[in-house]
């Protein structure tokens, strides 16, 4: 062999050297092996494996941004009124205004008299109810409307005198906390827009459900943060993370939400029993414990509101509104 080479090299021309061919192997080269492979998936393998190719799930994103973004400030509104009014019994307690004792006397007014006293007391209301205590030492309770102005006053049932708001001026702070959160201050149409409005916070928890899952090789990462990444990351991962613990708490206010304005409908496909367990957790009315618990859930929603409306700007706004450095360059 070795002659044989030293033969081959003598043959060459002066100042060239040959040098022995040298072989090597080089690895196959496979062109998109992952997309070939994956054509031939089915539509759940995909969703198993890779999710994010399915044009389904695309669509649902874009469902999940703008109903977002188009819910923001609604969502952000029930969010804090909501855990706000968890303590409502505990406010109202504390802040409720001193009880009137009256010293009775044998004069005393009818219904219809105390009426017409409140009606010339307040000039252009119309007397909706009046309720009389079965104490004698008590005032009246009277409720009186003007358009869509109503308010209540407490009346002296033997003189007629007006003892005032039954409420006092904490407790009419957290009333209108209520209302906000119940009516959004609209009365029967703000009910029915929280109405319609918790409808699409279900579809929001709904499609969240569908947009978090990762891939069967990432679904554990998905439910933890990770806080050695960068900020847009981070923001990505709480909102995933966060979403994905509280949706089950989120779809509970969405579909109890969906009870207080329609009771029938719902009633008649969940049945008693189950509209009666939505309304105990919808207030969190399972002891003491749970209503800081649920005051500290209750945030979530706008928790997620702003860390979505974070996701958005970091991947599509703000592109259009480049910092001044570089816009001046």
């Amino acid at each position: 062999m070795t002659d044989s080479l030293t033969a081959h090299v003598e043959k060459q021309p002066t100042g060239q050297t040959q040098q022995p061919p040298v072989h090597t192997q080089q690895p196959p080269v496979h062109t998109q092996p992952t997309d070939a492979h994956e054509n031939h998936l089915t539509t759940w393998q995909l969703w198993v494996r890779r999710p994010q190719r399915l044009w389904l799930r695309r669509a649902l994103f874009q469902v999940h941004l703008w109903v977002g973004i188009g819910l923001g400030l609604y969502v952000l509104v029930i969010s804090i009124s909501g855990s706000l009014v968890v303590y409502r019994p505990q406010l109202s307690k504390k802040f409720s205004r001193a009880v009137i004792i009256l010293t009775p006397s044998a004069a005393r007014l009818t219904s219809a008299q105390q009426e017409e006293n409140a009606r010339r007391l307040y000039s252009g209301y119309q007397v909706d109810s009046v309720f009389e205590s079965r104490r004698s030492d008590r005032p009246s309770t009277i409720v009186l409307e003007r358009g869509h102005n109503r308010i209540a006053r407490l009346f002296n049932p033997y003189t007629g005198a007006d003892l005032g708001d039954p409420l006092s001026r904490a407790q009419r702070i957290v009333e209108w906390l209520v209302d906000l959160h119940d009516n959004l201050l609209l009365g029967t149409t703000g009910r029915l827009l929280n109405g319609l409005a918790a409808i699409l916070v279900t579809l929001l928890a709904l499609t969240g459900v569908v947009l978090w899952w990762p891939g069967i090789k990432n679904w554990r990462r998905s439910l933890v943060i990770n806080w050695k990444t960068n900020l847009s990351r981070v923001n990505w991962d709480l909102h995933s993370a966060v979403g994905i613990w509280c949706v089950l708490f989120v779809l509970l206010w969405g579909v109890s939400g969906i009870y207080f304005t329609f009771p029938q409908t719902v009633t008649r496909v969940l049945g008693d029993g189950v509209v009666a367990s939505l309304v105990r957790y919808h207030f969190g009315r399972m002891g003491w414990a749970s209503r800081p618990i649920w005051t500290i859930l209750g945030l979530a929603p706008a928790f997620l509101f702003v860390t979505g409306a974070l996701m958005w700007w970091n991947r599509v706004l703000r592109k259009h509104f480049p910092p001044r450095a570089t816009r001046a360059r």
